[in-house]
């Protein structure tokens, strides 16, 4: 029989990773807005919506380099499990996030490709510092994106009732990632680390509204 090697693993690990991400192209879940009516937004606030989801959308691509990063490089199967599990549910914000681009008339960022790239850079290096600090880097990135979707929300046009029911859906879900991570033996991160988590989370979002 073959013995698998680092480089076998690394490769199903990617492979299972795009086969999530990518086919099928439905979410697994039902879409949160798809019981409300049509929207009656005028043009400002199309727009707004869209630039939200849009970075919304590029925060769920960064989110998937991420638990790539860290699935590719844990040291347990239960630890790439939970990644896994993670991503998947994450995939489901992915096509809710496309979906409401697609029905307000517009488009995801520009840049998706380097939030993903840049995201799997950090998700490595996340991962090969050791499961407990693996898994504490996923309870403050779920800590910090919870409060920028918390934002989100405060901000959407209070007529977008189908955006905001995408939004509330998935800081629930970000919520709940935070709290598995917190009760599968996270080790809290540093406060510079915190610091250069939410400074890289400003750039991304700054730039992922308009491009």
């Amino acid at each position: 029989m073959r013995r698998i090697s680092p480089v076998d693993h690394l490769l199903n690990e990617a492979g299972r990773w795009l086969s999530d991400l990518h086919p099928p192209s439905r979410a697994a879940r039902p879409y949160p807005a798809q019981p409300l009516p049509d929207d009656s937004l005028n043009e400002s606030q199309r727009r707004e919506s869209a630039a939200f989801m849009r970075v919304n959308h590029a925060g769920e691509i960064a989110a998937q380099g991420l638990y790539l990063g860290q699935a590719l490089v844990a040291r347990s199967e239960a630890i790439r499990t939970h990644m896994r599990m993670a991503a998947r549910e994450e995939t489901d914000h992915l096509r809710w996030c496309e979906r409401r681009l697609s029905e307000l008339d517009s488009r995801v960022s520009w840049l998706t490709p380097f939030w993903g790239l840049g995201s799997l850079t950090i998700g490595l290096a996340a991962g090969l510092a050791g499961d407990r600090r693996s898994l504490g880097f996923v309870e403050e990135t779920e800590r910090q994106v919870g409060a920028h979707l918390e934002s989100h929300l405060a901000r959407l046009p209070e007529v977008d009732a189908r955006s905001r029911a995408i939004v509330g859906q998935m800081r629930e879900d970000e919520e709940r990632h935070r709290r598995q991570a917190a009760d599968a033996g996270a080790q809290s991160v540093s406060a510079p680390i915190r610091f250069g988590m939410a400074a890289a989370a400003r750039v991304m979002t700054r730039t992922a509204y308009w491009l």
